[in-house]
C-alpha cells in the first residue's frame, strides 16, 4: 500500500528477514522523506542495506566453519582411535614395511629428492660427514635471514662457531643448483614401545629437485669435504714435536708468527719455495702414478743467522703443517728412529737442523768387513744412529709409512754432508741462506717500522753492498728503537763500524 503526501516523495523499502525465518512473508515499510532530504535518506537507506546484507554473509560463514571444525574433530578423533588400535594389533615390522612403502611411493611422486646425513654412523661411532657439512654449513650462514643461531666453542681461546639450530633451514646454492639444508633433531627418550629408547638422534637433511641427484653425490658432496678439511686446517692451532724417551713425540702449541711475508730473503727465491710447496700438495695422484712416496726433501745452508728456523716456521704457517723437531743425539738407535717415523702424522714437516754436527754419523763402508753377530753384540748398548738408518729413514722403505710430508735438513757448511743425503729424491730443493741485501733490508724496515723509504735508505744499501750482515744482526738494530729515524740512523753506525 503506497500514501501519498504532498510536498513529499513516497519511498518502500523491503527488509530482508534473517535465513532462519525465509519463509516468512516480506514486510513492506513505507517511508516518508521530505523532498529536500531524499538524496541523503537513499544514502542512509543503502548503507543499512549492505550492513544487513554482511551479517547474513557473516552468519553463513560461521555456520560453514562450525562444520568444517567438527568434521575435523571427528576426522582426528578416528586417526587417534585407529592408530591405537594399529598399534596394538599390527605388529612392529609391519608397520615399519607399511612406512617404509607410503615413503616409497609418495617419494616417487615428489619432485624433491633428500640425503640424510646422521651424526653417528649406526648409533655408535661419528660421522666424519656429518662433521664436515656442520663446519661447512657454519661459513654458508646469513647471521640477517636466520631467525635462530647455535653458537658454540671449544675453549676460551678457541674460535666462536656459528652454525644452524634445530629445525632450521637455510639455501645452499652450488653451481646453480639450490640445496635446502635442514637440521633434525628426534627425540627417541619417549619412544619405548619397541625398546629404541635412547638419546637424540641428530641428522641434517638436504632436498633438491631429483634431476640433480648425481650432482649431488658426485660433486656437491666430495666439494662439502675438500671445503671443511681446508676450513679445519686454517683454524686449527699449529703443534711442535719434539722427541722424548728416545723414540716418543711430545708435543706443544707452536705459535711461531713468521710468514712469507715478513721472511726476509730474496723475492724470486722466496716466490720459487711457496710455488713448489703449493705443487707438491696437489700432486698426490701424480706421486702415486709415478710410484713415489709423497713427501720432498729441503735442504736449508748458510751462514748462522740467515734465516733458516724462520723460513721453516713460514713453510709450517703456510703449509698449515705440524712440526717434528728430531734430534737425532736422543735417538738410541736406528729402531728408535723408525719408531719416532711411524708416530709422525699425515702432513707434517720433518726437521733436522744443524744435521752436520748433531752426531757422528758413521759412514757405510765403516764396518762392511766385519762379521754382523760380532758387530751386534760390539755395539750393544751404544750409539747405534747411522748414516744408513738415516737416509733409510729419509729415503727408504719407512719413508713411505705416511703422506704428505715435507723433510728439512740445515746446516751452516753444505760441504760436510755426505753426497749420499744431498742427491735428489732426498734432498730435492738446495736453498742458499745467504747474508742481508738491499731487498731483504727493505722488508726488515718495513716489518719493525712500517715504512717503505727513508732519507737514510741509499747510505745503508750502499754499506750493505761492502759488508757481510746476516738478516738477524739487521733487525737486532732495528728492534733497539722505536723511533724510525733514530733506528735508522744507529743502523748505518753499525754498518760502518763493520
Amino acid at each position: 500500500m503506497a500514501a501519498q503526501f504532498h510536498g513529499s516523495t513516497p519511498i518502500q523499502h523491503q527488509l530482508l528477514s534473517p535465513p532462519s525465518s525465509a519463509s516468512q512473508p516480506h514486510l513492506l515499510i513505507p517511508l516518508t522523506v521530505p523532498h529536500q532530504e531524499q538524496t541523503t535518506g537513499g544514502k542512509e537507506v543503502e548503507r543499512v542495506t549492505k550492513d544487513l546484507l554482511t551479517m547474513a554473509s557473516y552468519d553463513k560463514a560461521f555456520e560453514s566453519y562450525k562444520k568444517a571444525l567438527t568434521t575435523a574433530a571427528s576426522v582426528a578423533a578416528s586417526l587417534m582411535l585407529v592408530r591405537s588400535v594399529v598399534n596394538e594389533v599390527v605388529p612392529y615390522e609391519v608397520r615399519e614395511m607399511l612406512f617404509s612403502g607410503f615413503g616409497y611411493l609418495r617419494s616417487h611422486m615428489s619432485s624433491q629428492h633428500t640425503i640424510i646425513v646422521e651424526k653417528k654412523n649406526d648409533g655408535f661411532t661419528n660421522n666424519h660427514i656429518y662433521n664436515a657439512v656442520r663446519t661447512y654449513l657454519a661459513t654458508r650462514i646469513n647471521t640477517d635471514l636466520q631467525q635462530r643461531l647455535r653458537v658454540s666453542s671449544m675453549d676460551e681461546n678457541d674460535k666462536m662457531m656459528i652454525s644452524m639450530a634445530e629445525g632450521e633451514e637455510m639455501l645452499d646454492v652450488y653451481e646453480g643448483t639450490e640445496f635446502k639444508w635442514c637440521l633434525i633433531c628426534q627425540d627417541n627418550s619417549s619412544d619405548s614401545s619397541n625398546g629404541s629408547g635412547g638419546p637424540n638422534e641428530v641428522s641434517f637433511e638436504v632436498s633438491f629437485h631429483k634431476n640433480h641427484k648425481e650432482k649431488a653425490l658426485k660433486s656437491y658432496f666430495p666439494f662439502i669435504l675438500a671445503t671443511a678439511k681446508d676450513i679445519k686446517a686454517q683454524e686449527r692451532t699449529l703443534r711442535i714435536y719434539m722427541t722424548e724417551y728416545s723414540s716418543e713425540w711430545s708435543p706443544i702449541d707452536l705459535h711461531h708468527p713468521s710468514t712469507f711475508d715478513t721472511l726476509a730473503m730474496d723475492r724470486k727465491l722466496k716466490q720459487s719455495i711457496i710455488d713448489d710447496l703449493n705443487r707438491f700438495i696437489k700432486r698426490k695422484d701424480y706421486y702415486k702414478k709415478i710410484g713415489k712416496a709423497w713427501k720432498r726433501g729441503y735442504l736449508l745452508y748458510g751462514p748462522p743467522g740467515t734465516g733458516k728456523s724462520s723460513l721453516i716456521a713460514a713453510m709450517a704457517n703456510h703449509l698449515r703443517f705440524d712440526i717434528y723437531d728430531l734430534e737425532l743425539t736422543e735417538v738410541n738407535s736406528n729402531s728408535d728412529l723408525r719408531r719416532l717415523l711411524v708416530g709422525m702424522s699425515n702432513r707434517s714437516i720433518l726437521v733436522v737442523e744443524d744435521i752436520d754436527c748433531t752426531i757422528d754419523l758413521k759412514q757405510r763402508e765403516e764396518g762392511e768387513g766385519h762379521d754382523k753377530s760380532n758387530s751386534t753384540e760390539e755395539n750393544k748398548g751404544e750409539d747405534k744412529v747411522t748414516l744408513s738408518g738415516l737416509l733409510n729413514f729419509v729415503d727408504g722403505l719407512w719413508s713411505t709409512s705416511g703422506e704428505e710430508r715435507i723433510i728439512v735438513f740445515t746446516t751452516n757448511y753444505k760441504e760436510r754432508l755426505d753426497p749420499a743425503l744431498l742427491r735428489p729424491g732426498r734432498m730435492d730443493m738446495h736453498i742458499h741462506m745467504g747474508y742481508c741485501t738491499q731487498e731483504s733490508f727493505r722488508i726488515l724496515a718495513n716489518n719493525y717500522h712500517s715504512i717503505d723509504y727513508h732519507d737514510t735508505y741509499p747510505e745503508i744499501e750502499k754499506l750493505i753492498k761492502e759488508v757481510t750482515v746476516t738478516p738477524a744482526e739487521v733487525a737486532e738494530v732495528l728492534m733497539r728503537n722505536d723511533d724510525t729515524d733514530t733506528a735508522l740512523h744507529d743502523l748505518v753506525h753499525y754498518l760502518s763500524q763493520k
